[in-house]
């Protein structure tokens, strides 16, 4: 199940980029990639909160979870930006993918 959430988590990623980049350059990201970003991101939280009530799971990926969970967080602070038609500020749009990449590579240390 780890495999699939990093596979999700991974697509997510990308299109995080996609999104960023257009913030960092001050336009509007797309809205329907952004709800495709957040849908991924929620798919990867469901792969991993299902490993993590199994029991079995390696505290690492409890670790990756919670930070990734921050991440959706700050993830619908910035979706109200868009919904209030303003560009988020820029640090925060740092921040949300640092602390999703920091999330990603602490799951991505228990495949390798």
């Amino acid at each position: 199940m780890l495999d699939y959430a990093l596979l999700v988590f991974a697509i997510a990623a990308v299109g995080g980029l996609v999104l960023a980049a257009h913030v960092l350059r001050g336009k509007f990201a797309p809205w329907a990639l952004s709800l495709l970003h957040a849908l991924l991101g929620a798919t990867g939280l469901v792969l991993l909160l299902a490993m993590l009530v199994q029991g079995s799971a390696p505290q690492r990926v409890l670790a990756g979870f919670v930070l990734l969970l921050v991440a959706a967080l700050g993830g619908f602070f910035l979706a109200s930006f868009h919904l209030r038609k303003r560009l988020p500020p820029k640090t925060v749009v740092a921040i949300h993918a640092g602390i999703a990449v920091a999330g990603f590579l602490t799951l991505l240390s228990l495949a390798i």
